[in-house]
């Protein structure tokens, strides 16, 4: 009985770390995916401005 103990631990234990595993990398991944969209986003957003000859939009204005 004792020689089967750290076994049935390690399978108990197992499954649980995995399921943890697979879900902190789903969250990263959309995480890292959402930051990458609004970077682009604000660069593609920043040349239309240029290219439209619009100011910046301003952080100390609130917006409406």
């Amino acid at each position: 009985m004792v020689e089967n103990f750290w076994a049935n631990a390690a399978w108990s234990v197992i499954p649980t770390i995995l399921l943890g595993l697979t879900f902190w990398y789903v969250l990263r991944s959309i995480i890292r995916a959402d930051r990458t969209e609004r970077k682009v986003y604000a660069k593609i957003e920043a040349e239309e401005r240029a290219r439209l000859g619009l100011d910046a939009p301003g952080l100390d204005t609130p917006a409406t």
